[in-house]
């Protein structure tokens, strides 16, 4: 285990000393010893301290209390001040300072290893209420976004649904067989885009909020992706999916539904992101204990500035143009990845195409 590394800043060089071996017999590793608070402020940005410890009243221009509030700006170090005596308006400047503890002169050493217990304890607990907030601010800015694209992403479904049923309601009867069938084709179809939408939306805040269970079954992995590519087959004419697989039969222990939407996300994109059409090759490879499955397309490829933010959740590339989307599919397929413990890779290149990787247990282990 790492010890708690402290910083002493104490002008007075016996009672530093002295201090410095209290310390070392707590069993904590002293990182310096300075005398003025502006060798403090050096000091503690070159070694990055746990704890410091400050004596209040220091020779030169800066005190302990001005060396603390300099140092706290920059790094986020617990402090607990030296003091033999002060004032009244100097203790009130120290406790605008959030100290972590007093120390008064001269020490015990009950009193040093009481002082540094309780401060170190308070600041995880500082540290670990901070954490919560960050976190807590975030999944409040991604249902904020979230409740955002689902008024987008439902208004024009619901808007066609509503034109299409209005239709059928004043002019059923005289709208001929095949285009009724049309209309009830496109309320089923924006239904399903609907239903798509918050799908994603209840995956995604799931995951961010760690409430994503797994469900494992038995099933045939090869079987599950002939159907879904047939599925997929028929949604666009000008893609040509290609499946090529290195076994008939192959039975994993995984998650169905969530595979789904593994699976579903890449075919989705990469008919979405070609546009233009072309050849979507799908390669499944299984061994003994591993599945890797590779989604490739001929579409608008993903330009370099944009990578790092790919699986960033609501993140669109600039090259997408018209191209319809919420900026969830990704989000999604890395953190189902990641929850069945594996890991995915992209290849692409702006124009020329882009090919997905994932690898996969074959049976997953909670």
């Amino acid at each position: 285990m790492n010890k708690t590394k402290i910083l002493i800043v104490e002008d007075e060089l016996i009672t530093a000393e002295s201090l410095s071996m209290d310390l070392q017999k707590l069993d904590y590793q002293v990182v310096g010893i300075v005398s003025s608070g502006e060798k403090a402020i050096n000091k503690a940005l070159e070694t990055n301290p746990n704890l410091i410890l400050m004596d209040i009243m220091l020779r030169g221009e800066i005190d302990g209390i001005t060396a603390a509030e300099i140092i706290k700006k920059s790094l986020n170090i617990p402090i607990i001040y030296l003091t033999a005596y002060a004032d009244l308006k100097t203790l009130e400047r120290a406790k605008s300072t959030q100290p972590y503890g007093y120390l008064v002169k001269p020490y015990k050493l009950i009193d040093i290893s009481t002082t540094i217990t309780i401060a170190m304890a308070k600041y995880q607990e500082d540290v670990k209420i901070q954490e919560n907030l960050v976190e807590q601010t975030k999944l409040n800015n991604l249902k904020t976004h979230a409740l955002a694209t689902a008024s987008h992403d439902l208004r024009n479904p619901l808007t066609n649904i509503l034109g299409y049923t209005e239709l059928l309601r004043d002019y059923g009867e005289e709208i001929p067989e095949d285009k009724r069938k049309r209309y009830f084709d496109f309320i089923k179809s924006a239904v399903g885009e609907m239903n798509d939408s918050l799908e994603d939306l209840l995956l995604i805040s799931q995951a961010e909020e760690g409430k994503l269970d797994i469900h494992i079954e038995d099933f045939d992995l090869v079987k599950f992706l002939n159907y879904l590519i047939a599925e997929y087959s028929n949604l666009s004419e000008k893609h040509d999916l290609q499946y090529v697989s290195n076994k008939e039969k192959y039975f994993v222990c995984l998650d169905r539904k969530i595979l789904r939407h593994i699976i579903s996300n890449l075919l989705s994109n990469a008919i979405k992101y070609s546009p233009k059409g072309g050849d979507i090759k799908v390669k499944l490879e299984c061994n003994h204990d591993k599945i890797l499955l590779s989604v490739e397309d001929q579409g608008i490829g993903i330009p370099d500035d944009y990578k790092h933010k790919l699986f960033q959740v609501f993140e669109r590339a600039t090259n997408v143009g018209s191209i319809k989307g919420n900026g969830l599919g990704l989000s999604i397929v890395k953190k189902a990845v990641e929850l069945h413990h594996g890991k995915i890779y992209v290849e692409s290149q702006e124009g020329q195409g882009s090919k997905f990787t994932v690898t996969l247990p074959r049976y997953h282990n909670h």
